[in-house]
Order: C-alpha cells, then structure tokens, then sequence
C-alpha cells in the first residue's frame, strides 16, 4: 500500500483533524465460505477525520460500496471492527444500527428515489417529519441551490435537480455522515458538476463527513483525501493539499 503524507487539507476538517469519525481495522468481508467465499474486503484499515470529504475510487468489484454498506449500518462485518466515534458498529444489535442509521447517518445513491406524486418540499418533508432536530425543508432545499423550485414534481425536474433533491432529503435530519455512492453517475458532466458542488456546500457549511464513490478519477480532485481500492484492499490513499473547487473540474 502506498501512503502520501501532505499537510491536512483546509475547511473544516482542519479543524477536526484530531477528532476521529471512523477508525477501521482489519475489516474483512466474505460473501460465502470455503473454496467459493468472495472476498470483498481483505483486512482493510482506515482513519477518517470528522469533517473530511473523502473519495473512493477503484474497479467495479474492488470492495468501494461494501465498505460504505458496512460504515453505513447496511451491513455487517465478517471480521474486524469498525468505530463510529465511541460506538463500536461492528459490536451493535440490529436495533442500536436502527438508530445509528437514522440519527447520524445520510445516503445518497445514483438514482434518485423520489417520490413522484410529491414535490421536492414534500419528499424531503417525509425526512423532518420523523427527524429529532430536522432542517426545514426549504432551508434543506435552499442549501442546493433549489430555493426557486421548492413545489415541483421530480417530472418537472432535471436529472441534476432531482439528484439535488435527494441530497436535501438525506441532509435534512443534520447527519454527521453522508454517504454518495455514484452520486454523478447518471449525469453529464455540467450537470454533475452542479451536484458536487451542492456536496460541497454541505461539506463546508454543515461540516458533514462525506465519502464520494465514483469511478471518475477526477473527482478526487475536490477531496481532502482521495482512497483507492484493488481487489478489497487499500491500494493506495493520498491527502491532498488542498481541495479544487468543483466548477474547476472537466471531464
């Protein structure tokens, strides 16, 4: 594994460089056993600072989503542990995972799963309505970058709107994580550039943790910390020195 040691990035993860959000060791996946296990983790380590954005690259296959599944509370480990501050995810029952995914954690997926008969206020209103410290919606909204079309329907929305819709939905009940799994994948490139911009947004304004998987290399450009997967391991993982903005970004 190769490791890259440059200064901390700047924004708020600077100041929180010292403050752990996950720390993960020897976490191992296998899907089956014996002879024909799949292997999608094989002993991976990783410390993530509250506050950093963090970019997952690597292959189809190369153990990216299973990490986020496992960080996110979707699924469980089959060796090693992983922490979440105190709370140990890997030692939690279903019901304390229950809770961890609805008090601290956000996902947001390439495809947008929104409800069509509502509009882009009421589909992240199903998200305030059972939150314990929730956003209002049109704050939620507003933050990307959708103060002018708070009472459209998804049909009425672009493909990047509709994908900014569903950021404001998983931000709106204030998680610590928010986890992207191909956030842009569906999207062209100006209109994907406007989604990680809103990402940005989030990152900077809110101070949220955001893990971004992507197959697009270029993206990394905007992390504080780029991480590569091969074949369920850390190939390599680098801190850049500072963060491009999004709207620099071509691909």
């Amino acid at each position: 594994m190769t490791e890259v040691d440059l200064p901390p990035a700047t924004g708020p993860a600077a100041a929180a460089v010292a403050t752990p959000c996950y720390r993960v060791r020897g976490l191992t996946k296998a899907y089956g056993s014996g002879e024909s296990a799949v292997h999608a983790l094989r002993g991976v380590d990783l410390d993530i600072a509250r506050g950093e954005m963090i970019v997952l690259l690597g292959p189809s296959g190369s153990g990216k989503s299973t990490l986020l599944n496992i960080l996110g509370g979707l699924d469980s480990a089959t060796a090693g542990s992983v922490w979440f501050g105190d709370l140990e995810l890997t030692a939690c029952d279903e019901a304390r995972l229950t809770a961890y995914r609805r008090e601290s954690v956000g996902f947001v997926f390439q495809f947008y799963n929104l409800i069509a008969s509502l509009t882009a206020r009421e589909n992240v209103s199903l998200i305030t309505e059972i939150s314990a410290d929730p956003m209002a919606p049109e704050e939620a909204l507003g933050l990307v970058g959708l103060e002018a079309r708070l009472d459209h329907f998804p049909a009425q929305l672009s493909g990047g709107e509709q994908q900014r819709v569903a950021i404001a939905r998983a931000i709106a009940k204030r998680p610590d994580v928010l986890l992207c799994d191909e956030p842009t994948g569906a999207l062209d490139c100006a209109t994907g550039i406007l989604v990680l911009d809103a990402l940005r947004r989030v990152n900077r304004e809110l101070g949220t943790t955001i893990f971004i998987i992507t197959h697009n290399a270029v993206i990394a450009d905007m992390a504080d910390v780029e991480v590569t997967f091969q074949d369920g391991r850390i190939s390599d993982r680098h801190r850049h020195a500072a963060r491009r903005s999004p709207l620099d970004l071509r691909w």
